[in-house]
């Protein structure tokens, strides 16, 4: 997949997860219940006191009547209806009912100013009106988000609009307003078009996806749903697995033996997305901490070059991952022990970083300050190639994903990138290889959380020595850098004495779509106190130059067959679906909700 691909992409699932950042979060159950509150007992009020001032205190016995039957409405609803529903609890139902009552109080205080100057009828009228759109929307979402029967999908929608509209007709007959045998019948069709409306709208909607995939777009809503609300991930991936297809993924290791311990460096073909803790999001976290505890050592996991397309589909496939790493690093036995110094070359738009380890070189790219995002696999085929040309039988090849401006302009870089990877080459190749040492650190900082772009992984620091220049990888678990921090941390690293250096990070997706913000995540150093952040690391770096101990090293590429990815053309297509269900959605919205609102407005004109 090339650079243009790559980034087009990258947008449609920026898209995707900017609708799915979108799903915001709710209030405290205080504080809805307090709007609620508010909104009932205010909105009561002064339906009654702008018809008539004088009878003010029918408005306020009018919004608590209101209020009060609302909530027990709820209540019931929740320990009888809905009792099992893994979403909706009390604070969501409540809150459902405060969007119903915005609605439903919408078109009452509409009717009451109409009302004052054609007649009180109007009031009535709009209010009603305002009961089935209430109706409407709660089947509508009770439908879209959970998996409950008809029987109890009905009750839960039609319950607390029918408990409250009691308070309105105990007025209405207190103040003298002529009841009709219409009013019957405007209920009777209201409840019918109430049910009608919102399955056609669903069907309506299904058929983009089922006519694209073969996979109705609210089965994603729903999954979509249970990840956003309880962070489930099971039944996005049973959906995910359905479209991925298997691949061979490779990882490249290498093994670092000290009297003082153990350190690998892991880089897999695997992009660590989609979102959340879906599929391989988790990857490089899982990786470090699974080996880690497994092994007995310090492992590091920067980011490959692969973009979304190769997203696993779930976690089983993330385990297969673990386990054959884990494997293949136990079985790894080490001997070489010498390296290369660390080379970087640029040209004004890329930069490159590179060390040998024996018949072994490890390079990572880089386009800072400007922004680098996903890298297409095409490098790193060049990459391996113009290795294999030195006598290099292996080149794990690394993204450094350091920074991120919010101006992506990387269709033009790949000739640069290769310009670079080619004289970085030839200049290590030509350098004596001198005596290795290595040593490591982890650190994990409380006060960093996923809301504020740092992953489980922490930051993880790796000096390499040749001879007696000292190199210092750092791998932060995050997804990209704010630009100019790598600078930044570089040159309090180079005040640290170590001699050069390269700041990675894990492009985790376990930080996406928790933030409202239109990558759907906080960048390293974009919320968090950089300084702060700063002095973790060089504590991680010092700490590593202290467990600093002559080495024994190896290296290998594994595959691990049959693994499923998500794939480029179905993750584009998923992607665009969103887009395309949103569009129909829009349309089918406006179509079916107005025909209805008419349809019952002529009614009304006979109440």
């Amino acid at each position: 997949m090339g650079m243009a691909a790559e980034a087009s992409l990258n947008h449609s699932m920026d898209i995707a997860v900017q609708h799915y950042s979108s799903l915001f979060r709710l209030p405290s159950h205080r504080k809805v219940l307090f709007f609620l509150a508010v909104l009932c007992v205010g909105g009561g009020f002064f339906s009654v006191v702008l018809v008539s001032p004088s009878l003010w205190q029918s408005g306020i016995c009018l919004g608590f009547g209101l209020f009060t039957l609302s909530f027990l409405a709820d209540y019931f609803t929740n320990l009888f209806f809905i009792k099992k529903d893994t979403i909706f609890d009390l604070r969501r139902t409540l809150a459902l009912s405060l969007f119903g009552w915005g609605a439903w109080f919408f078109f009452t205080l509409l009717g009451v100013l109409i009302g004052l100057a054609f007649g009180f009828s109007w009031s009535v009228r709009l209010c009603l009106l305002g009961f089935s759109a209430a109706m409407i929307l709660r089947l509508l979402v009770f439908s879209s988000t959970t998996l409950m029967g008809y029987t109890r999908l009905l009750a839960s929608s039609f319950f607390q609009p029918l408990l409250s509209v009691i308070p309105f007709v105990v007025f209405w007959t207190y103040v003298g307003y002529p009841f009709r045998s219409y009013m019957l019948l405007f209920f009777a069709v209201s409840f019918a078009v109430s049910v009608v409306a919102p399955f056609a709208f669903l069907f309506l909607v299904n058929r983009v996806g089922e006519k694209a995939l073969g996979m109705p777009p609210m089965s994603l809503f729903k999954a979509f749903m249970l990840n956003w609300v309880l962070n489930l991930n099971a039944p996005f991936e049973e959906l995910l697995e359905k479209l991925g297809e298997q691949r061979d993924i490779k990882a490249s290791l290498l093994k670092f033996d000290t009297a003082k311990g153990k350190v690998a460096l892991v880089v897999p073909s695997v992009h660590p997305g989609p979102f959340r803790n879906v599929g391989s999001s988790v990857l490089p976290s899982l990786l470090k901490s699974s080996i880690e505890k497994e092994l007995g050592c310090i492992v590091s996991v920067p980011h490959g070059l692969l973009g979304h397309e190769f997203d696993l589909v779930s976690q089983a496939e993330n385990r297969k991952i673990v386990s054959s790493v884990a494997e293949a690093l136990r079985d790894l036995d080490v001997f070489d022990v010498k390296v290369s110094p660390f080379v970087k070359v640029t040209n004004g738009i890329a930069t490159a970083c590179c060390q040998v380890f024996g018949d072994s070189a490890f390079m990572s790219f880089t386009l800072a300050p400007k922004t680098i995002e996903d890298l297409p696999d095409e490098l790193g085929c060049f990459v391996r190639q113009e290795a294999s040309k030195h006598g290099l039988n292996l080149c794990a090849v690394v993204n450094a994903h350091n920074s991120i401006d919010r101006e992506v302009e990387m269709l033009d870089s790949l000739d640069a990138l290769k310009d670079v990877a080619v004289r970085c080459f030839e200049k290590v190749v030509s350098i004596e290889r001198l005596s290795l040492s290595v040593g490591s650190a982890t650190v994990l900082p409380k006060e960093f959380s996923l809301e504020d772009g740092m992953g489980a992984g922490g930051i993880t620091a790796v000096v390499i020595g040749s001879g007696e220049r000292k190199t210092v990888y750092v791998v932060i678990d995050g997804n990209n850098m704010v630009s100019g921090l790598r600078e930044k941390i570089l040159a309090s690293l180079c005040s640290m004495g170590f001699d050069d250096g390269e700041v990675f990070t894990t492009d985790t997706h376990a930080v996406s779509a928790l933030v409202l913000r239109s990558h759907g995540y906080h960048a390293i150093g974009e919320l968090m106190d950089n300084k702060k952040l700063i002095d973790y690391i060089k504590t991680a770096a010092a700490e590593a130059k202290v467990n600093m101990g002559t080495a024994r090293f190896s290296c290998c590429e594994i595959t691990v067959p049959n693994v499923k990815v998500i794939g480029g053309k179905q993750l584009e297509s998923l992607c665009i679906l969103i887009e395309k269900a949103l569009h129909r959605a829009k349309m089918s919205a406006v179509a079916l909700f107005t025909f209805s609102g008419l349809l019952l407005m002529l009614l009304l004109l006979l109440v």
